[in-house]
């Protein structure tokens, strides 16, 4: 086996730089989205269910976008052409989403938004696995953080920045103030040109050296226990039926039947992957879901913990600051608007704080090891989001997203780096796309219990959505001590220093 060459410091920020553009659109989203809803009248209520397009569109686009990019090869290569035409379908969607007229025409466009930025987020994934040796992936992972954090920073300000600038804030005719409307507008052009630049400034790895790079790892081949995925489905598919008589029979929430629909649709897969005598896309994910490596399994119940904590905060942060911060739940009022724009200004500083905990990061993991670093910043994350009941000024919010910002950069970066050594060139992409089953899972139990839960214990307040996120930050931590902390080479100092 051919031992695959160290890039320089620039060339893994050019390979990076793409990232850019998709957490300006994805910060965006997140910090927007819920207020369009609102203002076009959707109940605090209805919310999670109508951000369920983000999750089930990650569960969709991403294992099957893994799948064809790992057989991929174009003049462009083998991930870039995903690039391309998830950020084209991206900035399309980005510019069309503050002129919806109606909330189901919202709703939809978020569906093609979130698709379209899988499109193009989990080759971008890959692409560091692809093109990095495994001491170097560390560093990858970590200038990704390092541009999300960026993006986001000045994409979820633009609002308010607008605002200062003097760009009306108030509500149009259609509900929508122009500072949202321009701030979509600019995130479409930052989105197009920063994926372009990564495109037109890397080369990829060709098949054939990809596969001598990677000769003594696993075969594309995956051996299925046919008896046990039978079991299981059968067990998974009782436990969905079981659960769906129980919703209908109490008349519990509608958004349950997304969970208990969810638990039959796994079942029925695992059946008909014990069942199947023929090999095609479906049954090669559902085989390498089933088979997946141990390291990707642990780490799988970490990404499920911190991922409903961050969904919990993206769909209620706006309800709950603008409610308890700015005592308004009118969308047309001037309390609440500004209330909102202050939302965009915390995510701004999560991000902030996120970019520049990326840097630190590294020391930290130097010093303490991957897990223990980990587990320090999702609890930093946790005591966040708890402090949201106790603070009381807007302003005092920037602490909370101090951890936050901490928490944030280590989801996106430490177990990519925990896993990243576990995983065959040849399904690099499609195990990428797989572990991102347990960021979507968990945002899909999220939209379908976080309301339940609300009106139950809390009375409908969604600050309370924040502190169950809190809550599950400091499980996340927990879990990831089960975790075996790969053994990494050290880094050439010269491509440190960034020559």
């Amino acid at each position: 086996m051919s031992r695959k060459p160290a890039l320089s410091f620039w060339q893994i920020w050019n390979m990076c730089f793409g990232f850019l553009g998709i957490q300006f659109g994805f910060a965006l989203q997140n910090a927007n989205v819920s207020r369009i809803f609102q203002t076009l009248g959707a109940d605090v209520g209805d919310i999670p269910m109508l951000w369920i397009a983000a999750p089930l569109s990650g569960l969709i686009v991403q294992p099957i976008v893994g799948h064809y990019s790992d057989r991929t090869w174009t003049r462009l290569g083998r991930r870039r052409p995903y690039f391309l035409v998830g950020a084209v379908l991206t900035t399309l969607a980005l510019l069309w989403m503050p002129n919806a007229p109606a909330l189901w025409v919202a709703a939809g466009l978020l569906w093609i938004m979130d698709a379209s930025i899988n499109i193009s987020m989990e080759p971008f994934r890959a692409f560091v696995g692809d093109q990095l040796p495994p001491r170097q992936r560390p560093l990858g992972y970590a200038m990704q953080s390092f541009f999300i954090g960026i993006g986001a920073v000045v994409a979820s300000m633009l609002p308010w920045i607008l605002a200062k600038l003097g760009v009306s804030n108030a509500p149009g005719v259609s509900g929508i103030p122009e500072t949202v409307k321009y701030a979509f507008y600019a995130g479409g052009v930052v989105l197009l040109g920063s994926v372009l630049w990564t495109i037109l400034s890397t080369r990829e790895y060709p098949p054939e050296a990809l596969q001598a790079f990677d000769a003594d790892r696993l075969t594309e081949t995956t051996d299925v226990d046919v008896r046990a995925a039978r079991r299981t489905g059968l067990l998974w598919l009782a436990a969905g039926v079981i659960g769906t008589a129980l919703v209908a029979l109490l008349r519990l929430e509608r958004e349950l039947y997304l969970l208990t629909g969810g638990i039959i649709v796994y079942g029925v897969a695992l059946l008909w992957l014990s069942r199947s005598t023929r090999s095609s896309m479906f049954t090669q994910v559902m085989g390498d879901l089933f088979t997946m490596p141990d390291a990707m399994r642990r780490l799988a119940w970490v990404q499920f913990f911190s991922w409903f904590a961050l969904f919990a905060m993206w769909i209620y942060t706006t309800a709950g600051v603008t409610q308890v911060h700015f005592g308004s739940t009118d969308t047309h009022s001037v309390a609440y608007n500004e209330g909102a724009n202050w939302v965009g200004v915390l995510f701004a500083a999560y991000n902030g704080f996120a970019a520049l905990a990326a840097i630190v990061i590294p020391w930290m993991v130097k010093r303490w090891g991957l897990r223990v670093s980990h587990l320090i910043n999702v609890w930093l994350g946790g005591a966040g989001l708890l402090s949201f009941l106790f603070i009381r000024d807007p302003n005092g919010l920037m602490l909370s997203m101090v951890g936050v910002g901490f928490a944030w950069a280590s989801i996106l970066s430490l177990p990519y780096a925990l896993l990243s050594d576990n995983l065959p060139a040849k399904k690099m992409g499609v195990y990428m796309g797989i572990f991102n089953f347990f960021i979507v899972i968990p945002q899909l139990l999220a939209a379908s219990v976080l309301g339940l839960l609300l009106k139950m214990f809390f009375h409908g307040q969604p600050i309370y959505a924040l502190a169950l996120g809190g809550a599950s930050l400091f499980v996340a931590g927990l879990c990831v001590l089960r975790v075996r902390e790969p053994v990494v080479e050290a880094m050439p100092a010269s491509v440190t220093a960034g020559n």
